[in-house]
């Protein structure tokens, strides 16, 4: 019978050494592998196994090189490498922290002189697995902390959240990097992110491990390493999961605001959130001064969805706007993807297999059950169980019920009813959908099949979900439906192959895309809009989608990984408050219709980036006896101002003013700026312009006078 991937099976006696022909061979061991939420399988592949044989692989090494573009001989011997798709994992924090979640797995394409090459390598073989063609690190999860080396996060002073994917590496920095900040949030972020920290605490203290992969991480192996492994950055800064001790340490640091709250940061500048419309409690971020404003946008959406919806009329009159977080599926329609998902689900269940949902606890899986609640009575399932498995199930559940003035107004309008704002309320009550922390206890009991099952965790690499895909993965009634964008689904099922149950790829993606974006900037209209490189440029592998990229006017500024950028404006102004008292004391006068103007003589007091005009202090009578100066008395002596003018010369009048007053032989010349009047017998030039006037007389300062005084009449003083 043929074999899977091209494989001939070859036996071996012991001690013998046969290598299936002239022709150069690759070895490719085969281990067997095993979840760690099960006992080991007596063989996992479906394909034949017999102890004590080898898979090999025969090929030429000039069709290997052509075809595969992997491999190298050394020294005789050879080489191969297996190409390594990498296994993608949650966004941990602010788009730069990804997570290392590869369990299991075991066997190596090597050469039979591969370890005498690379001896550092044979060390580290133990903590290198290979499942149908992909290569694994068998370890505890590790996860990639935020950039360090860019700033000292113990120098920062505020941290806001926009939503509750982005705050699972907070207790990272909160904890461990000497922050001593204020840590910005609304109520439904921080309720929902614990809630997705303890799921994540609890699938990975489910099932310890004792060993960390280290030598992997040794430069001069990884190198060596197949992508996306020697491409990996700075592993040695790679740690292990928080503990619930360190989660809850971290939100006791949050300060709670709700959407348009003004919070004021050291006098210096004001920050508000404003609804995303992406998420429960997703808010977008002002920062704004007196005279600048700039706006953080990032996860936001224009569907209608269960969140309240985004805040754009805020974002008007932004000097800069700093985009991100936009769709990762541009070219998918989540209301076509969330069609598919339920003409799939019901497709599978008539046909009598299981449907299994791979979930987050919290986000679309509420807008999921609301379609299957209108969905299911119309085909046929309602006699179908619908199980939600989680820890925090139930604790979901619930908030997703009482954050009423967080959600759209169609379901606030429901609460004051009274009536469930989310219909599955009503599903529970009907037994329709049940939720349980875990497989063990009741679940046992109340399981039955054929159903459809949430749970986590959709990366496939940890949680209860392990478990129904070894139960399920070898038939081919089952399907599994990808619905969280975050994941490629192949690489997601690579340590599950060969695999006979359907895989369904429904990523339903609610951010931005954009032509979202373009009509949106359109309305805000930001002077300038900053925002990764990615968006600038169409795709790698679509180059010809134009309409895959920020277009906008002037273009957006675009930056990189790590890389520092100046936002486009300074400040010019601060605004000064003055007291009532030094008000009174003010007498404006009139300079142009509309416009007034007063002298003010005042201190300037400034504190905490707050600046107030003070009335200047009373002259004090000197007392004979010495008395202790008091810090409040260390006040500057207000000097006597000139008065200010204001004004302009009228030419001709000034010229008979000068008649009248003696002067003769006046001439009066026109220049770009203004006007000269020429006394050529006083041997005198008054140079008049728009802002200045300026008397030249040689030697005679009497004259000046004279001459001062007559312009002075033309001009007011205040």
């Amino acid at each position: 019978m043929p074999y899977p991937f091209g494989l001939r099976r070859f036996h071996f006696g012991k001690g013998s050494r046969q290598w299936g022909g002239p022709r150069k061979t690759a070895v490719l061991r085969r281990f067997e592998s095993y979840s760690p939420h099960s006992s080991p399988p007596a063989t996992r592949r479906s394909y034949p196994s017999i102890g004590g044989s080898l898979w090999l692989k025969t090929f030429t090494l000039s069709h290997f090189f052509y075809k595969l573009k992997l491999g190298f001989t050394s020294q005789g011997g050879f080489v191969s490498q297996l190409p390594l798709l990498p296994v993608r994992a949650p966004n941990l924090t602010m788009q730069c922290a990804q997570i290392q979640i590869n369990y299991y797995y075991v066997g190596l394409w090597t050469g039979h002189d591969f370890h005498s090459q690379f001896p550092s390598f044979a060390t580290c073989s133990k903590e290198l697995k290979e499942c149908s063609g992909h290569v694994f690190v068998d370890s505890v999860p590790e996860f990639c902390l935020p950039e360090t080396e860019l700033i000292d996060l113990s120098t920062v002073d505020v941290i806001l959240i926009s939503n509750y994917h982005c705050m699972m590496a907070l207790p990272y920095i909160t904890e461990h990097t000497g922050f001593t900040g204020t840590v910005y949030a609304t109520e439904p972020t921080v309720q929902i992110g614990r809630l997705l920290m303890e799921e994540l605490v609890n699938f990975i203290e489910r099932v310890p491990k004792a060993q960390s992969a280290s030598l992997w991480k040794n430069k001069d192996i990884q190198r060596l390493l197949p992508s996306p492994l020697k491409d990996a950055v700075e592993v040695s800064t790679w740690r292990r999961c928080y503990t619930m001790q360190e989660v809850n340490s971290a939100l006791s640091k949050i300060q709670l605001v709700g959407y348009s709250q003004k919070i004021e940061l050291f006098g210096a500048v004001q920050v508000t959130p404003l609804s995303s419309g992406y998420a429960l409690g997703s808010s977008n971020w002002i920062i704004q001064s007196h005279y600048e404003k700039v706006s953080y946008v990032s996860g936001s959406s224009l569907l209608t969805t269960h969140p309240q919806p985004m805040d754009q009329a805020s974002l008007k009159n932004s000097d800069v706007l700093v985009l991100t977080g936009l769709t990762q599926i541009p070219t998918a329609n989540p209301d076509g993807m969330v069609g598919e998902f339920c003409s799939n689900l019901a497709l599978t269940v008539r046909n009598g297999g299981n449907v299994l949902v791979p979930c987050y606890p919290s986000g679309v899986i509420y807008d999921l059950l609301e379609c299957l609640y209108q969905y299911i009575d119309s085909a046929g399932l309602s006699n179908i169980p619908f199980y939600f498995i989680s820890p925090v199930a139930n604790s979901s559940l619930e908030f997703s019920q009482i954050f009423a003035e967080w959600l759209c107004h169609n379901k606030q309008t429901k609460v004051y009813l009274p009536e469930p704002p989310f219909p599955h309320a009503e599903l529970i009550q009907t037994n329709k959908l049940k939720h349980y922390p875990s497989l063990h206890g009741d679940f046992s009991s109340d399981f039955r099949q054929p159903c459809v099952v949430f749970t986590g965790h959709p990366s496939l690499r940890f949680g209860d979900v392990v478990h129904f895909m070894e139960l399920w993965g070898k038939s081919s009634l089952n399907t599994v439906i990808f619905t969280e964008p975050d994941f490629s689904y192949l690489e997601a099922l690579a340590p599950y192959q060969p695999l006979a149950m359907k895989c369904i790829y429904c990523p339903i993606d609610t951010r931005l895309n954009f032509i979202q974006v373009s009509k949106l900037l359109k309305e805000v209209q930001p002077l300038h809009v900053v925002c990764p490189e990615q968006y600038t440029q169409p795709p790698p592998a679509q180059s010809h989608r134009m309409d895959l990229m920020i277009d906008c006017q002037p273009p957006a500024m675009s930056y990189r990984r790590a890389e520092v950028l100046a936002l486009p404006f300074k400040r010019r102004y601060e605004k000064i408050e003055i007291m009532p008292e030094l008000a009174d004391s003010l007498v404006p006068m009139e300079i142009k219709p509309g416009i007034s103007l007063a002298t003010v003589s005042a201190v300037l007091h400034t504190k905490d980036n707050k600046h107030v005009l003070q009335p200047p202090p009373r002259p004090t009578q000197p007392t004979g006896g010495k008395k202790r100066k008091r810090a409040s008395d260390d006040i500057p002596d207000c000097k006597v101002l000139k008065p200010l003018l204001s004004g302009s010369i009228p030419v001709e009048q000034f010229v008979q003013a000068l008649e009248k007053h003696g002067f003769s032989d006046i001439k009066v010349e026109d220049t770009a700026k203004g006007h000269i009047v020429l006394l050529q017998e006083a041997e005198t030039l008054i140079q008049i312009e728009e802002d200045s006037t300026h008397i030249i007389c040689d030697n005679d300062e009497m004259l000046r006078v004279r001459l001062r005084d007559l312009v002075l009449k033309f001009l007011q003083k205040f």
